[in-house]
């Protein structure tokens, strides 16, 4: 009798490993084929401006929303994951040898930054065009401006290795890319005038979605490494990220030291960038997130 029970015990276990083994197959052939899928996005002409106060201003927003994190501040490419079987170095996208973006038109560099979506229409694995596809036309023809005329450099090899439980989770949807979380249909946003009100600030926390979420309540990035810990909830509340800043100057502190209230370091957060942000966006940000509907933390 135990023999038998014993036996059927195995027998059910095997059929258990088999069928996960089976599910992770198939999750993998699934994310192999979801990242070699065609998407059709039409773009409008984007006008880049030549003059000398543009340039500037891309110069500005490729430092201050994360552009230089991912691509290095000469455009030349940047490893900036590299752990738990995930690796990943962003783009050359500056001009020299090796660039990704050597035979981009405008039309190529507005579907990547807006829509996540290469020149012949297969996704970007890994780029925030999330946080960029409410870019305005005047910002995004700014920096695309500002790059086109960064100096050659020898760059890297842009690379991105999945552990097997991402391209599993890929396949299966709960981790996306960023194609799949944009509405491609949307017009580009209209300018709002830049100052420290909410309006403005709504712009620029566009930056903060990828990983705080659509609603900034935080929680743990899909896909991110297992060490990295979850988003702070950014809405207003007791279990938010934000109950220490009140305050602008201590925000403003924060942003720019990556140091908490209490002198500790705050975790994972683009600080190289954040710490760019000018007095107007700081202000604008911060009336932004003091202006949300308290949420509870990890909804995102």
């Amino acid at each position: 009798m135990k023999n038998k029970i014993l036996r059927r015990t195995l027998l059910a276990l095997a059929v258990l490993v088999l069928l996960a083994a089976l599910a992770v197959a198939l999750g993998h052939l699934l994310g192999a084929r979801k990242a070699e899928r065609r998407i059709d996005v039409k773009v409008a002409p984007l006008a880049v401006p030549e003059g000398a106060d543009a340039i500037e201003r891309g110069r500005y927003l490729y430092a201050s929303r994360g552009c230089a994190d991912c691509h290095g501040a000469d455009g030349g490419g940047r490893k900036f994951i590299d752990g738990d079987g995930l690796r990943v170095i962003g783009a050359h996208i500056a001009a020299g040898p090796g660039s990704v973006t050597a035979a981009y038109r405008v039309e190529d560099r507005v579907r990547a930054v807006r829509h996540g979506v290469k020149p012949d229409g297969r996704p970007v694995r890994v780029m925030p065009s999330e946080d960029y596809n409410r870019m305005t036309d005047a910002d995004l023809g700014a920096l695309v401006a500002y790059v086109r005329r960064l100096p050659p450099v020898k760059g890297l090899v842009a690379e991105v290795t999945l552990p097997l439980p991402v391209r599993v989770l890929y396949g299966y949807g709960q981790v996306q890319d960023a194609a799949e979380k944009i509405d491609h249909a949307l017009p580009p946003a209209n300018p709002v005038p830049e100052g420290a009100t909410v309006e403005h600030g709504r712009y620029v926390a566009e930056m903060c979605k990828g990983c705080h979420g659509v609603r900034l309540s935080g929680g743990k990035v899909p896909g991110g490494p297992t060490a990295w810990p979850a988003a702070a909830n950014l809405t207003p509340g007791s279990a938010s990220g934000m109950a220490a800043y009140g305050d602008l100057a201590a925000f403003a502190k924060m942003m720019k030291t990556g140091k908490r209230a209490d002198g500790s370091p705050v975790a994972v957060m683009p600080f190289e960038a954040l710490a760019q942000l000018n007095d107007v966006d700081m202000a604008g940000l911060h009336a932004y997130l003091k202006s949300l509907p308290p949420l509870p933390a990890g909804g995102r």
